[in-house]
């Protein structure tokens, strides 16, 4: 199983399945949808592309069982040059990483192929042997780097066919900087999109023109800078909070008492927390917070000496907790522009969607605990992920959707993204235990 889990792994990092490459996407989908049908045996339930987007792959597992599961991965990745890297990053190789030991090195490698090509070995060593146990639904996208758009779309249709399940499992590598697994009761929310100022209407050039002319041509870099100035508190770009609830709270204090802030970051020269506190006071930060990143800066010409810019723009990453939507906190954006009076700045969102909690009891999760308990460690439990995840669009479907799974990986959208060669089988035991407690479980 780990041979045919790393195999897959290898050839499917090589494939550059990033967003704007269609053909390597295309050729990504094809990939998945050959292994699920010819080696797995799956029904291939759809593989469609809708809107020109990369295709959502629905397959199924029909066991028989009376009980239904839900896996559920990506196949885009992001972009990679080969700058700082120590393997090729759409060919990858085996390389061995100070204090962590031999790993596999690719892009994809832990966010999200590794984990991808383990789920479905996993499956498919179960299926072969006759043990699988429980019905299981497959889906695929390869938007989620993106906003997750069409699998969204696919999972609110009204005559969406896929099954309700007990619960959904998103296999990951999550013991975090080589500390003990995490476990997430929920997710957050998050915008994605672009505010932009373009020359001409409102009194900035329609062309790049000489600095010369600033006492009477308004600048578009200045005002996106007085617009951004508006959009979240610097540094750390705080839209609002919400106030933690008893259950959150309880979850927050045990998990204050194991977590480590100094092991969070790497802490290399640039990395360091803007904000004071202990455990307790930094995760109630991250975790009551909403806040804007602002992933980019660019104007129109790119650069240049005494030039005023006829367009500026910024890229926005919007991330909040649980019980706030995003899309509120787009729309109270809009209206301070307009107090400000600043006319001809835009605000474009790409994709938004809320987070979403469930319920310590809820039906795997148990069962993920005890799967860690076995291969790892036992587990850190937050109250929701401070990152995002589509976990809302499923919830009509199933009753708890879960991140999981035992082994270590990193630098996930930086150079030498890796995967522990050492750790991936207690990754694909982990899901395995998973699998076989889900099939023996009562939940239905």
């Amino acid at each position: 199983m780990t041979a045919t889990a790393l195999a897959l792994a290898r050839e499917w990092c090589a494939i550059p399945s990033v967003r704007g490459n269609d053909a390597a996407l295309a050729r990504q989908a094809g990939a998945i949808v050959d292994w699920l049908r010819g080696d797995l045996g799956a029904t291939i339930v759809t593989a469609a592309s809708s809107r020109g987007r990369p295709p959502v792959i629905h397959a199924r597992i029909d066991t028989g069982a009376e009980k239904s599961v839900i896996l559920y991965n990506m196949y885009d990745v992001m972009p990679a040059d080969e700058v700082g890297w120590l393997a090729p990053p759409f060919e990858g190789g085996v390389v061995d990483l100070d204090g962590i030991g031999p790993c596999f090195v690719a892009r994809g490698a832990e966010n999200n192929k590794g984990p991808l090509a383990g789920m479905l070995a996993v499956v498919g060593d179960l299926a072969v042997r006759g043990e699988l146990g429980v019905n299981v639904e497959i889906l695929v996208e390869g938007e989620e780097e993106s906003g997750s758009g069409a699998i969204r779309d696919y999972l609110a249709e009204a005559d969406c066919p896929l099954r309700p399940s007990s619960a959904a499992l998103f296999p990951s590598f999550c013991e975090y900087g080589g500390g003990p697994p995490r476990l997430y009761l929920g997710f957050s929310g998050i915008a994605k999109g672009r505010i932009g100022v373009e020359g001409g209407a409102w009194g900035g050039p329609y062309e790049a023109i000489h600095s010369s002319n600033a006492p009477w041509i308004a600048n578009p870099a200045s005002r996106l800078v007085a617009a951004l100035a508006l959009f979240g508190q610097s540094p750390t770009g705080r839209l609002g909070e919400i106030a933690l609830d008893d259950n959150a709270r309880a979850i927050l204090a045990d998990l204050a008492r194991s977590f480590d802030p100094d092991a969070e970051l790497t802490f290399r020269k640039a990395e360091r927390y803007a904000v004071e506190g202990d455990a307790e006071a930094l995760l109630t930060r991250v975790l009551s917070t909403a806040s804007a990143t602002i992933s980019s800066l660019a104007t129109d010409p790119a650069a240049g000496d005494a030039v005023i810019p006829s367009v500026a723009r910024a890229g926005f990453d919007l991330r909040c907790p649980p019980s706030l939507d995003p899309a509120d906190l787009i729309a109270a954006y809009r209206e301070k522009l307009a107090e400000a009076g600043l006319d001809g700045v835009t605000v474009e969102v790409a994709e938004s969607y809320p987070g979403c909690r469930f319920s310590r009891n809820a039906p795997g999760v148990d069962y993920l605990i005890a799967a860690y308990e076995t291969t790892s460690r036992t587990p850190q439990i937050w109250p929701w992920a401070i990152g995002a995840a589509p976990a809302y669009a499923f919830m009509p479907h199933t009753r708890s959707f879960l991140i999981g799974g035992a082994g270590r990986g990193g630098n996930a959208h930086g150079a030498n993204e890796f995967f522990s060669i050492e750790a991936y089988p207690r990754f694909l035991t982990s899901i395995e235990l998973w699998l076989r407690a889900m099939a023996r479980s009562e939940a239905a």
